[in-house]
């Protein structure tokens, strides 16, 4: 299982210090949340800070864009070095056309599913996603409660993806905790991000390192 804590529930004053606990932990990605205020009522950082976020990380960047239109800053992001671009189905006009655009500009390419969103739109495009993520709150906001119909979803999201031979991983994000992540893996799921559980608890990396052992 792999595990991509959110740095949107870490401590903005010390950052670096955030980073590097999570370089020197057990997880294995960082997950960076791109907020615009437009297409969630909520704002989170932008380019300045993930090229901060770049400079210090040792682990590979998975960036959620939850803005309008993305296609304009897909080669920006690349050039800060995201490793996997996610964006969401309910942002892109043209899905198929910014996928090949995230792959041109050589990451791996993510397509994220609101709560509402029925997995079933991903049939025609799936064997073009390297990841599949799929939001178990509803986004903008950190802390919020797990959504329980999203166990059905990582099932069928796990049967779309073995029938249309497709090697796409399924990421969940919201409200991951010790309490659901063994259910979602047994599910399906491959990777969890986990911001809140992970940075508010006394000490984030052994949290971590339980989490981990979770999907051992």
């Amino acid at each position: 299982m792999i595990l991509s804590p959110s740095l949107l529930a870490a401590d903005f004053g010390n950052l670096q210090q955030a980073i590097e606990m999570v370089n020197n932990s057990e997880a294995d990605w960082f997950h960076i949340d791109i907020m615009d205020g437009v297409f969630v009522p909520n704002i989170s950082y932008g380019m300045p800070v993930l090229e901060v976020i770049k400079k210090h990380a040792k682990k590979p960047l998975d960036v959620h864009l939850m803005i309008i239109d993305p296609d304009r800053y897909i080669s920006t992001f690349a050039k800060l070095g995201s490793d996997i671009l996610t964006v969401h189905y309910e942002a892109c006009t043209h899905l198929h056309r910014t996928l090949q655009a995230i792959k041109a500009e050589g990451m791996k390419a993510g397509v994220a599913l609101n709560p509402h969103t029925p997995v079933a739109v991903l049939e025609d495009i799936i064997e073009d996603v390297d990841e599949v993520l799929l939001m178990s709150v509803n986004p903008g906001f950190g802390g919020q409660k797990f959504i329980e119909n999203t166990y059905k979803k990582v099932q069928q999201a796990k049967k779309l993806i073995v029938e249309s031979g497709s090697n796409a991983l399924i990421e969940i994000d919201g409200g991951v905790t010790l309490n659901n992540a063994q259910a979602l893996i047994k599910a399906g799921a491959d990777a969890l991000v986990a911001g809140s559980f992970i940075f508010s608890a006394p000490n984030p990396a052994l949290t971590i390192s339980e989490l981990k052992k979770i999907g051992l």
